[in-house]
């Protein structure tokens, strides 16, 4: 089998350069998709341009909405980080006072006695 080095090099380029292309187009498919400000029309003719002439059509994306889709992509980070941080002060709140009403259930039902409720309760208060 005789492939020269050449030849060896263009082919890992043509597969670099497909890769690329795929991931700029799912990039662009998914911002359109993501963005509230664009129609549902709109979003079928970015599609059908995009799939019909793929790489002038994303390249026509990029220079049309691309500062768009950097400032979209960092608001949704934004929310995102947001509702993690939500999440997290929420989860917390609830956690050390559902453990220590389930506590104090297990006291007042007489399954732990007041020496074993106040070890557990100092154990939930101090994590």
């Amino acid at each position: 089998m005789n492939y020269p080095l050449l030849n060896v090099f263009m082919t890992t380029v043509w597969v670099f350069l497909w890769v690329l292309w795929l991931m700029l187009l799912f990039r662009v498919i998914g911002d359109l998709f993501r963005d509230d400000s664009l129609g549902g029309w709109a979003k079928a003719g970015w599609c059908f341009f995009v799939v019909v002439l793929p790489f002038l059509g994303i390249f026509v994306y990029l220079v049309a909405r691309g500062r768009g889709m950097g400032e979209r992509e960092a608001t949704a980070a934004l929310k995102a980080e947001e509702d993690l941080k939500q999440f997290v002060r929420q989860t917390a709140a609830t956690g050390h006072a559902t453990e220590l009403a389930e506590l104090v259930e297990l006291k007042n039902h007489g399954d732990i006695t007041a020496e074993e409720y106040e070890r557990a309760k100092a154990k939930v208060l101090a994590a």
